[in-house]
């Protein structure tokens, strides 16, 4: 069996500040979450969101 792991990357709007998030979007498909951790923290906790809570999260970011 072939386990896909997260392919992390933070927003293009970051700014590379080091004050950020990453999310692996390529589990959705899959799993139908997208993780989330700190960058700073690479080996440190992941947090797990639904894709469609994630969606309209995302799309609330856009709206401000």
């Amino acid at each position: 069996m072939i386990t896909e792991s997260p392919r992390w990357f933070t927003s293009s709007y970051s700014n590379n500040g080091g004050q950020c998030v990453e999310v692996a979007t390529n589990l959705v498909a899959i799993h139908g979450v997208v993780p989330v951790r700190d960058s700073k923290r690479a080996d440190g906790p992941e947090l797990g969101f639904e894709a469609a809570a994630f969606s309209v999260f995302v799309d609330g970011l856009k709206a401000v």
